[in-house]
């Protein structure tokens, strides 16, 4: 098979005029009445999300991404007056999500930093108020990561964990685009309904449409379902500036399956409908795992790199044979999930191996969200996004919605 290799496609040619006044700044008060835009048999059409079951084939496989997104930014005041944003990218010490938030002295994570020149050197500090306790929680910044710093937090009661420190003592982070800040309903409205596994730094946001109805009509018609996690991160809002996508570094995610999933999956092939780019970049991602354990059944590291998908050495099993080998290592590890990271990125002429369907919001330009869609429906990404535009469609987080299909 043939594998052509997208890193020479200039972003320029993926860039369309998104007015401010298309961005939806705030989301419908319910969230199954967005528009729905229909892509099938390369051809559009429009609904609302509430029918959205109507669209999906009997017999599908809808995978959700549960990630959940935690109160990552918080801001501290030097002696000076100056304000310093701290924001929580991902764990680094211990490096894993669930022990992290459970610790109760200290910890350690990989942050952005606002306001990075008034904070040369010295300890920052401030007090969390928990159940009427006061905690003063300090933060240090120990040395720089990539474009990230590492910064070790330290808190003087250890009847709180560091999630307890978050919830009272962070702010959630809303996308830069919506250009506002965070208010109290942001809280509840930039979380699907089905979140439950704390990580991620930005919402999973095809999910927010789905409503208790919309999960009702898909039990009525048959249609299964099952989650993943991606812990999304911020790199989700880092828009391609190179001229051609090679010079772009996509960032590092984790992911979690379970073995029963896995197990689904297979049963499922051929249709499987994934709710957002996140849960298409995990399951595509599960191939590469399957295929990298062809060969090394007992790799102590399960991560797709980059690139890894536009070598043909990497795409000489199925996609049936790469799930059965994820399973065959849980196996012998006596696992029950699957634990990875991915630095996928899907561009035209990437050749999907598990997904049939895509529900999804509309992106920005130039992001790799786009490039991720235009892979999808074949290049047609400009007729799609036209329509969008000149039917009165919202855009980006907060938005509309979208389902792609395949012929």
């Amino acid at each position: 098979m043939k594998i052509y290799n997208p890193q020479q496609l200039h972003i320029n040619d993926f860039d369309y005029n998104l007015p401010d006044d298309r961005i939806a700044k705030y989301p419908l008060s319910k969230r199954d009445e967005s528009k729905l835009l229909v892509y099938r048999n390369d051809t559009i059409g429009e609904d609302v999300f509430s029918s959205v079951t109507s669209y999906i084939p009997s017999g599908s496989l809808m995978i959700f991404n549960n990630t959940k997104v935690i109160q990552a930014r918080m801001f501290f005041r030097k002696p000076t007056g100056a304000q310093i944003e701290i924001f929580c990218l991902e764990p680094h010490q211990p490096h894993d999500y669930a022990l992290i938030f459970q610790q109760t002295r200290k910890c350690s994570w990989y942050c952005l930093i606002g306001n990075l020149k008034k904070w040369k050197d010295g300890e920052l500090s401030k007090t969390v108020y928990i159940d009427g306790n006061e905690i003063t929680l300090t933060a240090n910044r120990l040395h720089t990561a990539g474009d990230s710093h590492i910064v070790e937090f330290v808190w003087d009661n250890q009847t709180y964990t560091f999630s307890d420190l978050l919830e009272n003592g962070g702010e959630l982070p809303i996308p830069p685009y919506l250009n506002r800040q965070t208010e109290e309903k942001d809280k509840e409205t930039y979380q699907t309904l089905y979140s439950k596994i704390k990580g991620s730094v930005a919402a999973p946001t095809a999910g927010l449409h789905f409503t208790e109805d919309v999960f009702s009509d898909l039990e009525d018609k048959g249609i299964r379902t099952a989650e993943v996690t991606l812990h999304v991160g911020a790199g989700t809002f880092k828009p391609v500036k190179s001229e051609t996508i090679e010079g772009h570094t996509m960032h590092n995610e984790f992911i979690a399956v379970s073995k029963n999933t896995i197990g689904q999956l297979i049963e499922n092939r051929g249709k499987v409908i994934a709710v957002g780019t996140t849960s298409v970049r995990t399951l595509e991602s599960l191939y590469y795992i399957g295929s990298l354990l062809e060969d090394n059944p007992d790799v102590s590291e399960l991560k797709v790199l980059q690139w890894q998908p536009y070598d043909e050495a990497n795409n000489q099993i199925g996609a049936k044979k790469a799930l059965q080998n994820i399973l065959h290592y849980l196996d012998r590890n006596e696992l029950e999930t699957l634990f990875a990271d991915t630095q996928i990125i899907i561009a035209p002429g990437y050749e999907f191996k598990i997904v049939e369907g895509i529900v999804t919001n509309f992106h920005q330009p130039k992001s790799t969200l786009l490039l991720l869609v235009s892979a999808f429906v074949k290049g047609n990404w400009k007729e799609i996004y036209d329509y969008a535009l000149s039917h009165d469609f919202r855009f980006l987080s907060y938005g509309d919605s979208s389902i792609l299909l395949r012929d």
